[in-house]
């Protein structure tokens, strides 16, 4: 009998042997259905636009199930139609109602078309499941067109409610409304392993649009992490994402997405750096702002301002902190003033650009007061950032640094090892440890460094720790020897610029370290897989994402418009569904034209696991958590028979 502290808690929501029954009934039932189908990304990077796309045509699913249902009544234009509807149901809308057709009509057939293929991708849910993705005000009518079991003695009662929602004016948002239920219910769970932030033009939205999201959860990547670091006033980890966004020109996102001022910086930019070009530090325009333009000679002056004082304040957080073991980190000492050199690991280097008169040769890490003054400027603007700070609470509530779920194992950077396949001993704070022990105690400390600062066990200003993560020499999230920055702004020799990735990348391509991996973190090898983020797939030069024989997969596509040249696609998608395991190969998202058309390509699909049997939600960690509440339900019933717990 469990303890009846915990059955007693249990009967007021199941206050007689009915009420228990029926639920044991509803477990039973859930645990019968096939597993949701789970979809894993990484390395968004701020495009908004591509990764919601994904999302809604659940990365080349919906597309599958027309030309399963339509394929044979359809032809290729009305199908393309119907899948864009599904997609971006607002735009396809807008274009029809420029056409010359009968508005209503159309209407009705695409609430017909849109219901069918509703119906098939929610088959594998109980219809309270359904009932509760569907939105508000439509649902009734949406659940009894769903569900229809005798369509051809009902026919009439399913043609009224389409008939009157039309009729009510109402047929533009009720197919809104049942095009983005049927994207909810194509995808059960998703995944997203890493690297939300930067070189994009809006992570803000790509935010906005999860925190509204039915089920997600987040393995955290550097990009993110540092972002992490900024919201706690971190100047290491602030400096770093104003830099990072300012050199993509994402200034719509940093002053009206996130409002984050950065007029003292502007200024302070401007003053210090009016007459010079600063070439190497023109930004990469891959979009242009549209609320908060600024000219690309003022954006180079402000990105040379914070790089200068990034370099100084990471300067002084590497002598705080001796155990991260990052002094080659520490140049603006080793500048020769006189020789426009500087020495980088024991080699001189010409400098490209030795116009720096915020840089003391004398105490070359000191800030200037007007530095101070703009910093503390950002510090305040960043942590009174109320959709930042809600982002930022959004990550840590539903991420981690890793997570095991239905056998597999998600993370974004790496296991640190060394050369022989062991795990690298990291000294983090003083403390030393490795593997899965290394990632508990920095998700531990991140946790700490913006929840609960006074209870931190680090040393120096507030989120160091995160910045560590981001950049550290040993950090899983990094898994480099060294972030050249200051080499690729500074200095023109390009051999300066190489940064040495961690063993753990060249070890991955064999079984045995994969499987080394798996067994750390309690998994079975022989099922398990590890699903791995953060070093783009260059396909185009023949790499593969699947690594150690089967085991993991790397699933960095370069949905970034960054990286596309490097991959040769645009993203992956991993699926897993009850049946088999997949990877989508995307192409690069196509906006919409000024006519109103969209073009929209199918991704390439690839099994790359057949399940021997059919998996069902028995199988999942889901299933496990059912089968609990079974038995414990059960112990209910047994103590309101034999008399221990009063029925009500």
């Amino acid at each position: 009998m469990a303890d009846i502290k915990l059955l007693e808690l249990l009967s007021k929501d199941y206050p007689n042997i009915k009420a228990a029954t029926a639920e044991i009934i509803n477990l039973n039932a859930i645990l019968a259905l096939p597993k949701g189908t789970e979809y894993f990304l990484s390395d968004l990077h701020g495009e908004h636009e591509a990764f919601i796309h994904m999302l809604k045509s659940a990365s080349g699913t919906i597309k599958h199930k027309i030309d399963e249902h339509y394929g044979r009544v359809l032809n290729e234009e009305d199908r393309e139609a119907l899948a864009a509807l599904i997609y971006n149901p607002q735009a396809e809308i807008n274009r029809r109602k420029k056409m010359d057709i009968n508005f209503d009509k159309w209407c009705m057939t695409a609430i017909y078309r849109l219901i069918t293929i509703c119906k098939s991708v929610s088959t594998k849910y109980t219809r309270s499941k359904v009932r509760r993705r569907l939105p508000e005000y439509f649902d009734y009518a949406m659940d009894e067109l769903l569900h229809a079991d005798d369509e051809e003695n009902r026919a009439h009662y399913y043609e009224a409610i389409i008939r009157s929602v039309i009729d009510c004016g109402m047929g533009e948002d009720f197919i809104i409304e049942l095009a983005e239920a049927t994207s909810r219910l194509a995808v059960d769970q998703l995944h997203i392993i890493g690297d939300i932030f930067d070189r994009g033009a809006h992570p803000d939205l790509i935010m906005d649009f999860l925190c509204e999201y039915h089920d997600v959860d987040f393995q955290w990547g550097n990009h993110d992490v540092v972002w992490m670091g900024a919201a706690t006033g971190n100047w290491a980890c602030l400096t770093n994402i104003i830099r990072m966004n300012i050199s993509y020109n994402n200034l719509d996102m940093l002053e009206v997405g996130y409002g984050i001022n950065l007029r003292l910086l502007a200024t302070f930019a401007q003053k210090i750096y009016g007459d010079d070009p600063c070439t190497r530090f023109m930004p990469h325009v891959i979009e242009h702002n549209e609320y908060a333009p600024v000219s690309e000679e003022l954006a180079a002056k402000m990105h040379k301002a914070i790089a200068v004082m990034q370099f100084k304040v990471e300067g002084q957080r590497i002598m705080a902190h001796p155990e991260y073991q990052m002094d080659n980190r520490l140049l603006l000492d080793k500048i020769n003033w006189e020789k426009g050199t500087i020495m980088i690991e024991g080699k001189e280097y010409e400098l490209a650009d030795t116009n720096l008169p915020t840089v003391d040769p004398n105490d070359p890490y000191k800030l200037t007061p007007e530095e101070e003054n703009v910093l503390n400027a950002l510090e305040a603007s960043i942590t009174n950032s109320e959709k930042l700070q809600k982002h930022v609470r959004f990550l840590y509530s539903h991420g981690a640094m890793y997570k095991k779920i239905n056998g597999n194992l998600l993370y974004h950077g790496c296991i640190p090892m060394n050369e022989d396949g062991t795990f690298t001993e990291v000294d983090v704070n003083g403390k030393k440890f490795s593997g899965k022990a290394l990632m508990d105690y920095l998700d531990d400390e991140a946790r700490k460094a913006y929840f609960s600062p006074k209870d931190s066990t680090e040393t120096g200003r507030r989120g160091d720790v995160l910045w560590y993560m981001w950049l550290g020499r040993k950090s899983p999230m990094f898994g480099k020897d060294k972030m050249t920055t200051f080499e690729r702004l500074f200095v023109a020799d390009k051999t300066t610029h190489k940064e040495t990735s961690n063993p753990y990348y060249s070890l991955i391509k064999k079984r045995k370290p994969c499987e080394d991996i798996l067994i750390e973190f309690g998994l079975d090898p022989t099922r398990s897989k590890i699903l791995n983020g953060h070093v783009p797939v260059k396909l185009k030069d023949g790499e593969s994402p699947i690594k150690g024989g089967g085991i993991l997969y790397v699933i960095d596509g370069g949905i970034s418009k960054a990286y596309q040249k490097q991959t040769g696609i645009a993203g992956y998608t991993f699926i897993f569904n009850s049946r088999f395991m997949a990877i989508a190969e995307h192409q690069p998202y196509s906006p919409i034209k000024p006519d109103g058309t969209q073009e929209f390509t199918s991704p390439v699909m690839k099994t790359v696991e057949v399940l021997p049997e059919r998996m069902t939600v028995i199988d999942t960690d889901q299933g496990i958590e059912l089968v609990e509440q079974v038995n414990q339900l059960q112990q209910l019933i047994e103590a309101y028979r034999k008399g221990i717990l009063k029925q009500h």
